[in-house]
């Protein structure tokens, strides 16, 4: 449907104090996030006080958009939120920020977003609820009741749904522009505090070098960062999750401990890329590998009674482990800090949670290619194949 058919539109908003209003124009509104149709709250957006603004004020206005005036006029902006700015209580913060940095119309793009930047951010972190219609919540801070209110006063009422939205463009490697599908899923809980100091004491140690001081920051930014994270996917290619077979691990979550399995892949796969021919040094079956054959290898832990696999072999993979292990050097990717090597460290504390001697003890990160100015990512869609770029620059350049 197309946005000018529906301006004019009589519709009713939860929680508000007109029993109806109608659909508007706005040229600020993103029409690639969500529907493109958003709530004005003219009080609080100095955006939306802008374009209610300018259609009130602008016969010249209202007949480019095909406005009627009844649809404007007789709807005010109504206070809903108390902020403080500049030492006084703003009913209005978005008229107080608009006629004090000079917003004369939505096409003072600058100004607005200063305008805007105030507003949020005071309104969100020390704005009170201030309008009848916020019931028991009337009084309280914003950044307080902002998720209860969302949730027992709109979504349980049936008034409003909840839905995600990535937050920014994402682009598949097929060049699909990505949605977020709401699905079960299994998360990992990184940020729990144990695990997370564990982690900050290890990477404050000489035993963790990134060689670049810059290089440290990020890590230590990612670790404050990362919380829950959604380690599975119910399609693609991947390993299953071992507890909950419908899953697959997600990519970014997988092989962050894989190096591990590299000081004693040639005694399981030395034959064939795959693997499926199997290695010259053994005739190991994957059935073969439990989980207490790996803690017997990894973790230093009782020979398995009823293991298959001959018990001088075991010990010989034992020996190859602790010989190459713990990590010395990891090379990778600078973008890759703030989830999947930072994930690594995570899953390393876990893993050998008793045995700080196993953790990594240093990562190289180096930088992105730059294509006009961005960096080439897939999730960008800005990047180039390897054909596409011997085509375009020869081999050699490639």
């Amino acid at each position: 449907v197309p946005g000018k058919a529906l301006v004019g539109c009589r519709v009713k908003c939860p929680m508000a104090t007109f029993n109806f209003c109608h659909v508007l124009p706005m040229t600020t509104i993103k029409m690639d996030v969500g529907t493109g149709i958003v709530t004005s709250v003219p009080s609080d957006s100095p955006d939306d006080y802008a374009a209610l603004r300018d259609l009130r004020e602008s016969q010249g206005t209202r007949d480019f958009f095909g406005v009627k005036e009844e649809w404007v006029k007789p709807f005010d902006p109504v206070p809903i939120i108390g902020v403080e700015i500049d030492g006084e209580v703003r009913a209005m913060a978005a008229q107080y920020m608009c006629d004090k940095v000079g917003v004369t119309s939505q096409r003072d793009t600058e100004k607005l977003q200063r305008a805007h930047d105030r507003c949020y951010t005071l309104g969100f972190s020390i704005g009170i609820l201030s309008h009848e219609s916020h019931g028991l919540f009337k009084g309280e801070q914003v950044q307080k009741a902002k998720v209860p209110f969302r949730d027992t006063i709109l979504v349980k009422s049936g008034a409003a749904f909840v839905y995600f939205e990535p937050e920014k463009r994402v682009v598949s490697r097929s060049d699909d522009e990505c949605v977020v599908a709401r699905i079960d899923q299994w998360f990992l809980k990184y940020g729990d505090e144990p695990w997370r100091d564990a982690i900050k004491a290890h990477m404050a140690s000489q035993d963790f070098r990134t060689y670049n001081a810059g290089i440290k920051d990020a890590f230590k930014k990612a670790v404050d960062w990362l919380r829950e994270w959604a380690c599975s996917r119910s399609f693609g290619l991947g390993t299953k999750v071992p507890w909950d077979e419908q899953f697959v691990i997600e990519s970014l979550s997988d092989s962050t401990i894989y190096m591990a399995y590299y000081t004693v892949c040639h005694f399981l796969q030395d034959r064939s890329l795959d693997g499926k021919a199997g290695s010259s040094m053994s005739s190991i079956k994957p059935e073969d590998l439990t989980d207490e054959v790996w803690d017997f290898i990894f973790l230093d832990q009782a020979m398995p009674a009823d293991t298959k696999i001959p018990a001088d072999l075991l010990g010989r993979m034992r020996k190859e482990f602790k010989f190459w292990y713990p990590l010395d050097l990891r090379c990778s990717g600078r973008d890759l800090i703030i989830n999947h090597l930072t994930m690594s460290l995570y899953n390393h504390a876990c893993v050998w949670e008793d045995n700080v001697g196993m953790w990594p003890r240093g990562f190289f990160c180096n930088g992105m290619s730059m294509v006009n100015g961005k960096k080439m990512s897939k999730s960008q869609g800005n990047f180039f194949t390897l054909k596409e770029l011997i085509n375009k620059y020869s081999a050699d350049a490639a």
